[in-house]
């Protein structure tokens, strides 16, 4: 009897931006008062994006994160996506 085939699905690859890490590349910083440049880092579900999905470096995706996070701490940034 022939084995019977997963029915699982697979998860969409995801693309893995390459270059230099565009807070490098402009030579600043992460900054919580900076929203139009947080949100790009942030999903539509509310997510912060991965320094793969992204192209940040890990130096700066740390930063990135916190400023993240303090944005949302002081009401900048919503915690989720708005419905």
């Amino acid at each position: 009897m022939a084995p019977k085939k997963s029915s699982r699905r697979r998860k969409p690859v995801l693309q893995i931006v390459t270059g230099p890490c565009p807070f490098c590349k402009e030579g600043i910083e992460p900054d919580y008062k900076n929203i139009d440049r947080l949100a790009r880092y942030v999903s539509d579900r509310g997510k912060i994006l991965g320094g793969s999905r992204t192209g940040v470096c890990s130096k700066h995706q740390r930063r990135l994160t916190k400023a993240i996070k303090q944005a949302r701490h002081l009401g900048l940034l919503p915690y989720t996506a708005a419905l």
